[in-house]
């Protein structure tokens, strides 16, 4: 694969101007300040430092893996490019041995565990049987996308994964937070991981027994990858709301009938925001750089001061486990 030196030219120019410009702050990002690649415009009346931006969550990655299927799965990897600007993307191994060990792999799946990609790879078409994994977690700003090799370079771009139809798996990540694992064991990875939300297993009676053992409150339960895999700040505000229970209550202070109604409102809000491809408050793309529809949709989450959708009272904040929280005051007891 041949890297123009002009695409990465005029990708230094955007990253250069974009940190000389500034962007705009969180609350008024609206939907025209992205343009067809996901990017945000330049802004030249409103210079501000970065504001605190929502990390995808499952359904933005789940959107993800499904959007990746159909385009990479039977595709061998021929070419890997890794930006020296992000020197601690590859957490394992060594940035070299990876570089050196994925060209011709094929990619024979991708799952999902919570926030985490898993593409198995093996030797090739005479050995289909997983052997490798690459694991991929976007964590705040993290994009994989499906370009064709002559697309236009990609802002913030720090991997390439160059694939043998002549296209490839690109990964922009603004911040560098973003993770990737080569292994042969995916437990070392995702072991630690509770349940995922979206999992058969996960029942009533799994999360009856997993808030029995908490007093924290709610909402930091739910947001614990260690306990439940999957949820973060938007949905575990999103289901809370559904369920009518309040963020700050004791997980263990919630009724038989409390558990039952959250767990169905977990499975209705991730339902609801995949059928919208994801939630695209700020940075979230899917694999083809087009944003999500959920953020127009969503009942308390950034909605500080607004009025209920149910009954009209303000939607409150309050910072929970460090986090800022929206809630109903009187839908949700």
């Amino acid at each position: 694969m041949a890297f123009r030196s002009a695409q990465f030219a005029g990708l230094m120019v955007i990253n250069y101007l974009i940190a000389l410009r500034g962007l705009r702050p969180a609350a008024s990002v609206k939907a025209a300040d992205f343009n067809p690649q996901g990017n945000f415009f330049l802004d030249d009346h409103k210079p501000c430092s970065y504001a605190v931006t929502a990390m995808p969550e499952l359904p933005e990655v789940e959107t993800i893996r499904r959007d990746l299927l159909p385009r990479v799965v039977g595709r061998t990897i021929t070419h890997v490019y890794l930006s020296p600007d992000a020197p601690r993307l590859v957490r394992w191994p060594s940035p070299a041995e990876f570089c050196r060990a994925l060209p011709g792999q094929r990619i024979e799946a991708i799952s999902r565990r919570g926030k985490y990609l898993l593409f198995h790879l093996s030797d090739g078409p005479a050995c289909r049987q997983a052997r490798r994994y690459l694991i991929v977690h976007l964590r705040m700003t993290g994009v994989l996308l499906h370009r064709d090799q002559d697309a236009p370079a990609d802002a913030y771009l720090r991997a390439v994964l160059a694939l043998d139809h002549g296209d490839e798996l690109r990964y922009t990540d603004f911040r560098k937070l973003g993770t990737m694992w080569l292994t042969d064991d995916p437990h070392s990875v995702v072991g630690r991981l509770g349940p995922d939300v979206l999992d058969q297993a996960f029942t009533v009676a799994v999360l009856r027994s997993l808030l029995d053992r908490r007093s924290a409150p709610i909402k930091a339960v739910l947001m614990d990858q260690g306990a439940l895999a999957g949820l973060g700040n938007i949905y575990s505000e999103e289901a809370l709301f559904l369920a009518g229970v309040h963020p700050q209550r004791p997980a263990k202070s919630l009724s038989d009938d409390d558990v039952t109604r959250l767990h169905r409102a977990i499975g209705e809000v991730l339902a609801e925001a995949l059928g919208h491809r994801g939630s695209s408050f700020r940075d979230y793309v899917d694999a083809e750089g087009r944003q999500g529809r959920h953020q127009w949709h969503v009942k308390v989450y950034r909605r500080t001061d607004e009025p209920c959708y149910t009954c009209g009272t303000q939607i409150e904040r309050v910072k929970v486990g460090g986090r800022s929280t929206h809630f109903c005051p009187r839908c949700q007891k």
